[in-house]
């Protein structure tokens, strides 16, 4: 095309017309947030020890922990009044039901009892409104050796469910070791929900702890490709700390959330899911607050410090696996928004309402510094109130400036 031969506009015509392709797949691929709240964790129970008491006994468990953890928390922005009122309110955010590693190989008679049995228990827990706003089940993989028990309990859980299946319910599919396995999982869910005449598609969380999720044979980043082959189904990536690190050969003393090897495993997950609206959780410490006084302090200090690192890294979800993780779990989460909060507030205000904030942010930044504001008020770390006081915009104009659909 020359000058001569076409206006501005033609040109513009022109070009849309050979993008067009490529514009849609940006739309189809990079949806952007899902406008849903991110928990701050993920809690795994054995199947065999879920109840429709779990939360209530953890959150018990919990608060007790936290006086003697006390010791350890930051002073400032009532951070321990904030996390007792917490535990007691909403102790688990997320809540997996496991059939995989933490719960074992036994008789398909006896997984099957201990599917229906946590089933209805969900389901009671769910109808007495003490169960955590996100659950579901982690079934065992879908490579050969497991694939038609992880279906079975997949099918049977589903079924014993009934009317406790909630917008907050996902699926996780654990040891993914090709994109092949989570369109087959898609397959699953399909089956599923027309078998039981499911009226809202079930949603699946990938676990991201074998070689091949990162690096397929062919040289690409296999987990970017296993977002699309869940068709929107996919929500989050998990990092499974200790059967990564493992397969790559990291002696079990080492093996941790902070490895080399796990930082280059959630830099690739954060890259592929960023702009997808699929959320990255961090893996777990498997060094328990336990024992005598100085080894409970010894693993709450050394998790409070490995939930702050992923926080700063933008990682804002990682698994816990015992009571008293709750404690130093939302201890270290609270007062990360606690100390960034006036610093951000400052800034938004300038942005929104003009004046002097120090900070020259362009709208990039202002839409992070509104997500991190809005994720401390969905925790509970951050009051409604305060956001109107020290910002000036109500929770649906924070969304907004956060480019959260509302």
């Amino acid at each position: 095309m020359q000058p001569d031969d076409v206006t501005m506009d033609g040109l513009a015509d022109e070009l849309d017309r050979r993008l067009a392709a490529a514009d849609a797949a940006l739309l189809a691929h990079y949806p952007g947030d899902r406008g849903v709240r991110q928990p701050v964790h993920t809690v795994y129970v054995p199947g065999d020890r879920f109840d429709a008491g779990t939360v209530t006994s953890w959150g018990a468990e919990a608060m007790a922990a936290l006086d003697a953890l006390s010791e350890l928390i930051p002073e400032g922005g009532n951070v321990l009044e904030r996390v007792r009122a917490k535990l007691a309110r909403e102790p688990i955010e997320d809540l997996r039901i496991d059939f995989e590693d933490g719960y074992g190989v036994r008789p398909d008679d006896q997984e099957d009892a201990d599917v229906v049995s946590a089933a209805r228990a969900l389901a009671a827990s769910v109808q007495a409104g003490s169960a955590s706003p996100y659950n579901g089940i982690r079934v065992k993989s879908f490579e050969a050796p497991t694939r038609r028990r992880g279906l079975r309990t997949l099918d049977l859980f589903v079924g014993e469910l009934g009317d406790g299946l909630t917008d907050g319910f996902r699926v996780t599919l654990p040891k993914v070791t090709s994109v092949d396995q989570v369109a087959a999982m898609v397959t699953a869910l399909e089956f599923v929900e027309a078998k039981h005449a499911l009226k809202a598609s079930l949603l699946v969380e990938i676990q991201v702890e074998t070689p091949q999720s990162i690096l397929g044979s062919d040289g690409t980043a296999l987990v970017a490709r296993m977002i699309q082959a869940g068709g929107g189904r996919v929500t989050g990536l998990h990092y499974g700390t200790y059967d990564y690190s493992a397969s790559l050969g990291v002696a079990a003393e080492h093996q941790s959330m902070e490895h080399p090897v796990a930082d280059h495993a959630k830099d690739v997950m954060q890259v592929a899911a960023a702009g997808t609206g699929v959320f990255v959780s961090d893996g777990s410490t498997n060094r328990l607050p336990i024992g005598d006084r100085d080894a409970k302090q010894a693993a709450w200090a050394l998790h409070l410090r490995l939930v702050r690192r992923s926080l700063e890294r933008g990682i804002y979800q990682g698994w816990d696996l015992h009571p008293a993780q709750l404690p130093s779990r939302f201890v270290a989460t609270y007062g990360f928004f606690r100390e960034g909060l006036p610093t951000a507030a400052t800034r938004l205000r300038a942005y929104v309402h003009g004046g002097q904030s120090g900070y020259l942010d362009e709208p990039a930044t202002a839409a992070a510094l509104a997500g991190y504001v809005l994720r401390g008020v969905e925790c509970g770390a951050v009051d409604e109130a305060e956001v109107d006081e020290l910002i000036g915009v109500d929770r649906i104009a924070l969304a907004r400036l956060a480019r959260r659909p509302v």
